[in-house]
């Protein structure tokens, strides 16, 4: 399907890119179409959701209202997005951007879309509709003498144009207007944005010249990135991605800009991925510092430990900080009719071993990068080696949160992993040593009973779990972990890749291709794996046909994608998907 044209209202996910400015992701569409927008942050209610509601959704639309091609882009080491249009008339690009400001972050949400003409002449429309947030409010708006003000529920703000555009409707919910641009000449509209305060309204032109200012500073950031191995083009695309999933005012990550978008058809595998897992945290810090980007690291650091010290235990945060809430469904059709619209993550009140696995190996990282911890950070961490040294014989929801606890082979690695790091961190002077001693027995102890229970002589491979007829994907892991047995591991790959790979995609685990699609993070750590087990030249091939495959958008991925397709499924941007494409960039760029 053509990428600018709607099947039953929707786009393809591949047909959208992403814009962020530290607080919030919007999502625009091959079309013209912003389907989706929280204000202000990430997990508050959109004020555009026609990605899941196509008929009564919100959406911010500036197109041509001819036949038109379009040809999407990033400005080169930028967040900013441009959109080439295309009719028989002309062409013109429309350059897009949530701004900051020279100091960061602008303290309103400010969303800005120029017109530029390059050829001929293109007649425009734009349109906006605010969403009713499943129909919790409606939508009105209100005079001021500065202007009219629209409302939606406690979010409110300004339609701004410039002199050029034509306002034809002002109505509560809908405005709309047209414009034509010619080459040399440029339009400008934008909107100006916040939940509960008081608005500072900047004039249209000052927002326009925001939009190079935030090129810029996207640009500088960029700079600063010190990748310089091989596919420096998608390593610095993937770090702009996880940067936009960066909320800035806490440090916390999260894990996709998106809720519930499936993963695959009729299985309802729809979930809210708009909160800080602390598995994705751990991630990024750790790829925030193979390229350099330090101070992304520290921040996000200092929330997962504020979150560990003051919140207790958790795999997932809201991105202030703080539990989770309960799962609740929102009566909407859902993207592609695939329900359900939920809002909340039942991950919230699991338990996952992966957990200590993935704060122990940042940790790790952050040390060995030179850096150093505060004594409430050290003391913590010798708490929770205690922690899982006594908790690993118990069963849990493992990296998959599934319902059903079991002893999952992963997550009993990841407890050897959090160990194995503890005890180098005591015998480096970071975290008191006490009981490093004991701390070696037990990891010593995960590794005979993962020997003695997980592996499988018939198969020649570790286990989803002891007694399992399948495999899991993950275990690809335990190869950058450093886990012990480098033969078996050896084996596991190869089998994983006979049982659970099409094309050059994975499943998660044995059976998911009956329920969902491939996991890209999966493919990438297979690839990884294979490096570092000394593959380096069957891993860079495997690394590049997924590439090939899925490399047709500007350059943001999602969860999941078809094996022979490369159509993207589940939500989006994901940050665990650019994360394990920089993780497994970075091992083949040390194998140079």
């Amino acid at each position: 399907m053509n990428s600018t044209q709607r099947n039953n209202g929707f786009l393809p996910l591949e047909a959208y890119a992403a814009l962020g400015n530290g607080r919030t992701v919007a999502l625009s569409g091959a079309d013209g179409s912003i389907d989706w927008w929280c204000v202000p942050s990430m997990d508050a209610p959109p004020l555009f959701d026609r990605l899941v509601s196509p008929d009564e959704g919100g959406c911010f639309v500036v197109a041509p209202d001819a036949p038109f091609t379009a040809e999407q882009r990033y400005r080169e080491d930028s967040n900013v997005h441009e959109t080439v249009f295309t009719t028989d008339e002309g062409k013109a690009v429309l350059v897009e951007s949530l701004n900051s400001g020279p100091a960061g972050r602008l303290p309103w949400e400010e969303l800005a879309r120029r017109v530029e003409g390059i050829e001929g002449t293109v007649r425009f429309r734009f349109e906006v509709r605010f969403g009713t947030a499943a129909d919790t409010v409606s939508p009105y708006l209100s005079h001021s003498a500065n202007g009219i003000i629209f409302h939606a529920g406690r979010v409110l703000g300004m339609i701004l144009t410039s002199d050029g555009i034509s306002r034809e409707v002002e109505e509560d919910q809908h405005f709309a207007g047209s414009f034509t641009v010619s080459a040399g000449t440029r339009e400008v509209v934008a909107i100006v944005a916040g939940r509960d305060e008081p608005l500072v309204i900047p004039d249209i032109a000052v927002i326009d010249d925001r939009i190079d200012v935030s090129d810029r500073e996207w640009r500088e950031w960029s700079d600063a990135v010190s990748y310089q191995g091989p596919h420096k083009a998608h390593v610095r695309r993937s770090a702009l991605a996880l940067k936009l999933l960066l909320y800035s005012p806490s440090g916390a990550i999260a894990a996709a800009a998106t809720t519930s978008l499936p993963e695959g058809a009729g299985a309802g595998k729809n979930y809210d991925y708009r909160f800080a897992w602390v598995r994705d945290a751990g991630y990024t810090i750790k790829a925030f510092l193979r390229i350099g980007a330090e101070a992304e690291a520290k921040a996000a650091l200092t929330w997962l430990i504020e979150q560990l010290v003051h919140n207790k235990t958790r795999v997932c945060y809201r991105l202030e900080g703080g539990p989770v809430p309960e799962v609740s469904e929102i009566d909407l059709p859902g993207y592609r009719g695939e329900k359900p619209v939920r809002r909340g993550n039942d991950a919230a009140i699991q338990h996952q071993h992966g957990i200590y696995g993935d704060i122990f190996e940042t940790v790790a990282g952050f040390v060995a990068a030179g850096n150093i911890l505060d004594n409430q950070s050290a003391m913590l961490l010798a708490e929770l080696a205690d922690e899982c040294a006594d908790c690993w014989r118990q069963k849990d929801s493992g990296i998959w949160e599934l319902p059903e606890k079991r002893h999952f082979t992963m997550s009993k690695i990841s407890c050897w992993q959090a160990l194995a790091r503890a005890v180098e961190l005591a015998e480096g002077r970071h975290i008191p040593d006490n009981c490093r001693e004991r701390w070696e027995r037990e990891r010593d102890r995960i590794l005979e009973w993962v020997e003695d229970h997980c592996w499988s002589e018939e198969r020649q491979a570790y286990l989803a779990y002891p007694g399992a007829d399948g495999l899991d994907a993950s275990v690809a892991l335990a190869v950058r972990f450093g886990f012990d047995g480098r033969d078996k591991l050896e084996k596991t790959i190869r089998a994983i890749d006979k049982e659970l790979k099409s094309g050059p995609l994975h499943y998660r685990y044995t059976g998911m291709d009956k329920q969902e699609h491939c996991f890209l993070a999966c493919s990438f750590w297979m690839a990884e794996a294979k490096a570092l087990l000394g593959h380096r030249e069957e891993a860079e091939k495997d690394f590049q046909a997924v590439l090939d495959l899925i490399d047709r958008s500007s350059g943001v991925y999602s969860e999941m994608a078809e094996a022979k397709t490369g159509a993207f499924w589940g939500n989006m941007p994901q940050g665990l998907t650019h994360l394990a494409l920089i993780g497994a960039a970075s091992t083949l760029a040390d194998g140079e």
